[in-house]
């Protein structure tokens, strides 16, 4: 189970920790983003300091309409107690969890600053 908090602007947040290829480790609050069909976004200075590796480019179809190209990196995120390879989108924007990170696990969050949020997997059929 993955427990986090609703900040004062109403966003469900957890902490998660990131790795880099050579193990190096950063924990870092994110806003979990249900508009998000990704795993994870992180600004530059974060994918610079795990020293990640550029894996390839992407595009998406922003809320706005506008289209978006950015650099996606191979990284990994401690989940759930385990650590998962992942690609992590390059945005220069709060860093953000995706429904792809959430896919298998069951969102609750009580949306008041202070508020509970928890994260645990689904039973398997």
């Amino acid at each position: 189970m993955i427990t986090g908090v609703v900040n004062t602007h109403l966003e469900a947040t957890i902490q998660l920790t990131l790795r880099g290829p050579k193990g190096q480790t950063q924990k870092v609050d994110v806003v979990i983003d249900t508009g998000f069909d990704g795993w994870l976004s992180l600004p530059p200075a974060f994918i610079t300091h795990l020293g990640l590796s550029w894996h390839r480019r992407g595009r998406a179809i922003l809320a706005d309409g506008s289209e978006s190209v950015f650099d996606i990196y191979a990284g990994g995120v401690m989940w759930d107690r385990r650590i998962q390879a992942i690609p992590i989108d390059e945005a220069d924007t709060t860093p953000l969890v995706g429904t792809a990170l959430l896919a298998k696990y069951e969102l609750i969050a009580a949306f008041r600053p202070g508020g509970k949020v928890t994260i645990k997997r689904l039973n398997q059929v």
